[in-house]
């Protein structure tokens, strides 16, 4: 039974070491907000179906990532604002084809209280020329370019198991805390779309 104890302590040790050393320090930093998830999930019908309503109390305030001009920045940085933060690269097609949707809403409805936040994955140093080259040549003026070219903002969904693939969208409260996920592309520019955002900034 002492060899036993000893085992389960020798495994319970390692676990701490490894969620503290390998998964983000503030993965539950923000209070659970169920029943503001559970509206978002409501709403997201027809072409938003697919969207899942949660405020687990995942955060993301101290997530980093670059500005066009290089600068350091995190999600914190926009603390006030509703937030849907979409994680997409210029090689992935599903993620270009949504590009111009989020566009519009970002035209319609950024404001002192919401504003779209895409965050390029163009992994390298010439990542963020792309990233330049793909906004310009679409003439997608109201998308704001910041970009995480060492892909670690992603991977920490992935340790997560908020999102496996681009595009992933997160929607956010006004302190970077998460109400609701959405794992592949939609078309936000639509009623289904709009009802959603309308939501997101009435709760």
């Amino acid at each position: 039974m002492l060899l036993v104890a000893l085992i389960s302590a020798a495994v319970a040790l390692v676990l701490t070491l490894v969620i503290g050393n390998f998964m983000p320090a503030q993965a539950t930093q923000c209070d659970p907000q169920v029943v503001k998830g559970q509206k978002i999930d409501a709403a997201a019908i027809g072409m938003l179906a697919a969207l899942n309503g949660t405020g687990e109390g995942r955060g993301y305030a101290d997530m980093s990532f670059k500005d066009a001009a290089g600068a350091p920045t995190t999600i914190g940085s926009f603390a006030g604002k509703k937030l849907l933060v979409n994680f997409w690269a210029s090689w992935c097609v599903p993620c270009r084809e949504e590009m111009p949707a989020l566009d519009a809403i970002a035209t319609k409805y950024n404001s002192e209280q919401f504003m779209v936040l895409p965050i390029n994955l163009d992994v390298g140093e010439s990542g963020l020329e792309k990233a330049k080259k793909f906004l310009a040549d679409e003439e997608l003026k109201n998308l704001p370019l910041y970009a995480d070219s060492t892909f670690d903002a992603f991977k920490r969904l992935q340790q997560q198991a908020v999102a496996i693939g681009l595009p992933a969208t997160l929607l956010l409260d006004e302190k970077g805390c998460e109400l609701a996920v959405l794992q592949g592309p939609a078309e936000w520019d639509s009623p289904d779309g709009h009802n959603v955002i309308d939501t997101l900034i009435g709760t």
